[in-house]
Formats: structure tokens, C-alpha cells, sequence
């Protein structure tokens, strides 16, 4: 299988390897720095430990606890990458933020 990412392209574009693509994406410096991208999910963490938290005071079985956390992590962590490597704002069209 070969490694190539761009095919058909013509003489003058020859095709690109992934090796090719992540020396690029080294150089282009894309995404969000780390504290930015966890300032940007904190909220959504704090709202959602506070829940679990006011769930647990109301009474709710601690085995409904730990159903519930999995989920609140899990989502917190894929918005963590998300706007880590940039995926979030390069969906939307907006321009890749300049450290």
C-alpha cells in the first residue's frame, strides 16, 4: 500500500507522503496552545462535576455517580483535543489563531 496523500495531481505536484504532511503541520505550528484549549472546556467540566455533585447531594445512588462521570470526562477530553489541534475553528472557516 502506498503512502501517498495527493494523487493525480499532475508532474508539477508530486505526491505527498504523510511523512510530508506532518513536517508541515510541525512547521505550520497549527492549533490552540494547551492552557487556552482547557480555559475553553473548563466551564463545561465545572457544569458537569457540578451536576454529578448536586445529583449525589439530592440523594441519587453513588453507582449512578460513577455512570454519569465517564461521559462528562469523555466529552471534556474530546473537547480538549478539539480545540487543541485547532479542528474546532478550522471547521467553522475561521482563520487558525497566530501564537
Amino acid at each position: 500500500m502506498d503512502d501517498a496523500a495527493e494523487r493525480g495531481m499532475g508532474a508539477e505536484n508530486r505526491a505527498r507522503t504523510t511523512a510530508d504532511l506532518l513536517e508541515d503541520d510541525e512547521e505550520a505550528d497549527v492549533g490552540v496552545d494547551r492552557l487556552r484549549a482547557a480555559k475553553y472546556v473548563a466551564p463545561f467540566l465545572f457544569l458537569g462535576l457540578f451536576d454529578l455533585v448536586l445529583l449525589l447531594g439530592w440523594g441519587l445512588d453513588p453507582l449512578w455517580g460513577f455512570m454519569i462521570l465517564p461521559p462528562i470526562l469523555f466529552v471534556s477530553v474530546l473537547a480538549w483535543i478539539a480545540f487543541r489541534t485547532g479542528f474546532a475553528s478550522e471547521r467553522t472557516g475561521q482563520d487558525r489563531p497566530q501564537n
